[in-house]
């Protein structure tokens, strides 16, 4: 109670505090490797066995080309600073259709299927970022999209895909401002640079983890096409409340400063 009172004398509103409360949650709900083993757990664990042996280094060759192909396609079509109500089923459908179909395909369409539903993805968190206000014209904010990828929520494995918000954000904090800075001064230019391909590459490898077990239910013909549907509709879903939570944050950081949100966000119970 009296961390409270102390923060209402800072100014942080009774609507501020509920805010943060709910961005707490969603950013600390069940992270995305718990859910999809618990909607697909038998598949996927019988699927891991038919990948090939050297199939952690090709997920993680066409991770880092998806999210550079939707960083790209991010940063040259997303734009406006009028806050717009996003529209989160419409991305839910489109990438549940697109995963029905590389589905029914296998493995193969992991090439093609990947950078479209990455590129899905990323527009749908920008699209949450612009509803709570932040400038989709500010390349700190297109890159904070990307960071969302890396945020896998709540788990009780002490794992590198899931762990705390606060930590996954310490570490890409540097990256992040160096790539700001590279796009600032250069752009996206065709052959990147170390600043960026250095950040692609840190969340990359935390979001390959999760496109692994995507690929294992795939792996099992007679259940691909429902799999793919059904991975697709939780990776969405999830990225969609890990953007929601997180731009909320952010938005009150602008307000509060970091320190204080950060403070704030700890004390509040889980």
């Amino acid at each position: 109670m009296n961390d409270v009172i102390a923060i209402q004398e800072l100014g942080f509103t009774d609507c501020d505090l509920e805010d943060l409360r709910k961005a707490k949650a969603r950013l600390q709900h069940p992270g995305l490797a718990a859910r999809m083993t618990d909607a697909l757990g038998g598949p996927i664990e019988a699927g891991f066995k038919l990948l090939p042996k050297n199939w952690n280094e090709r997920v993680n060759m066409v991770t880092e080309t998806a999210l550079m192909r939707g960083l790209e396609f991010s940063i040259r079509t997303m734009g406006g600073r009028k806050p717009k109500r996003p529209r989160n089923l419409l991305h839910k459908l489109v990438v549940v259709s697109s995963g029905t179909a590389s589905g029914a395909m296998g493995l193969a369409s992991l090439a093609i299927e990947l950078p479209f539903s990455t590129c899905v993805i990323l527009r749908s968190i920008a699209d949450i970022a612009r509803g709570e206000g932040h400038d989709l014209a500010e390349i700190e904010v297109k890159l904070e999209c990307l960071e969302v990828l890396a945020l896998g929520g709540k788990s009780t494995k002490d794992d590198a895909v899931e762990s705390g918000y606060w930590m996954v954000r310490g570490a890409l904090a540097k990256s992040i401002s160096d790539a700001a800075s590279h796009l600032a001064e250069k752009g996206l230019t065709k052959e990147g640079g170390p600043a960026l391909v250095r950040l692609v590459a840190v969340i990359g490898s935390r979001f390959s983890a999760l496109i692994t077990e995507e690929a294992a239910a795939k792996a099992i013909p007679v259940v691909g096409a429902l799999s793919g549907g059904t991975i697709n509709y939780l990776f969405m879903d999830h990225f969609q409340e890990m953007a929601k939570g997180h731009f909320v944050v952010k938005r009150l950081e602008k307000k509060y400063g970091a320190a204080l949100v950060q403070k704030t966000y700890e004390d509040l119970p889980s």
